[in-house]
């Protein structure tokens, strides 16, 4: 349960840091926000795995927290041109 709620916090901030980085005024509220900042990281993680393969038995990715901006930016664009 508590890997969860961390995922959600983490996904805020990621979220957050993205909606800082592309411009313009996007109206989101927190659990959109952290849906975003996860998905992000999900697909920077897959990204940044095709790119490099993580050496055996490292827990995380050496650019996960850079991948996880960069995700959830793409997402943020994505959301932005097509949804909203």
């Amino acid at each position: 349960m508590l890997h969860i709620i961390w995922s959600i916090i983490l996904g805020f901030i990621i979220g957050y840091i993205a909606r800082a980085i592309l411009p313009g005024a996007q109206h989101l509220g927190f659990w959109l926000t952290a849906a975003i900042g996860v998905g992000g990281s999900f697909l920077g993680g897959l990204i940044g795995s095709l790119i490099s393969k993580p050496k055996d038995g490292a827990m995380i990715h050496p650019a996960g927290i850079i991948m996880s901006i960069l995700g959830a930016v793409i997402l943020l664009f994505a959301y932005t041109k097509f949804v909203h």
